[in-house]
């Protein structure tokens, strides 16, 4: 009796474990890839606020904090309002202009669900005809208010 049992209900039980693993791995990739559209949206909205000249609401994909950490040109910049003041000098500010962001190549790797990691590169059209570029690696988490960059590492090419 014993072994007819295990033989019925042991595929049973072990069917739907595997279907529920199924059932959760496709909940993990259905939370992932809405992970990675936000963040994908957050992105999009830096490069459209730049391009009209608002770096107010570029900065707003940013996490507003003294703990974020910025890094480019063999320089560390720490808290929301360091990353602002580098963009207003080496963009914002007389003699200096904006010009046309775009990104490009953006690859997004989900680190937990409240965590990823974004490596893609950047490109300025300027008016002058100047195109600098380069590349970069952003840290994201999600925060009650939505996706922000706590840590972002941007090259420039020399």
């Amino acid at each position: 009796m014993r072994s007819r049992f295990a033989a019925v209900f042991c595929p049973l039980i072990f069917l739907s474990m595997l279907s529920a693993g199924f059932a959760a791995q496709a909940r993990s990739a259905a939370a992932d890839s809405d992970a990675r559209t936000a963040i994908e949206n957050v992105l999009h909205m830096q490069q459209e606020a730049w391009n009209r000249g608002d770096l107010e609401a570029f900065m707003t994909g940013y996490w507003n904090s003294p703990e974020l950490t910025f890094f480019s040109g063999a320089k560390e910049h720490d808290g929301w309002q360091a990353a602002m003041d580098r963009y207003r000098a080496a963009y914002a500010s007389p003699g200096h202009e904006m010009g046309k962001l775009e990104f490009s190549g953006l690859r997004i790797e989900m680190l937990a669900a409240d965590a990823a990691i974004v490596r893609g590169a950047w490109g300025l059209t300027m008016t002058d005809g100047k195109t600098p570029h380069g590349l970069f690696t952003l840290v994201f988490r999600k925060f009650p208010g939505g996706w922000k960059i706590v840590h972002d590492h941007t090259s420039a090419a020399e």
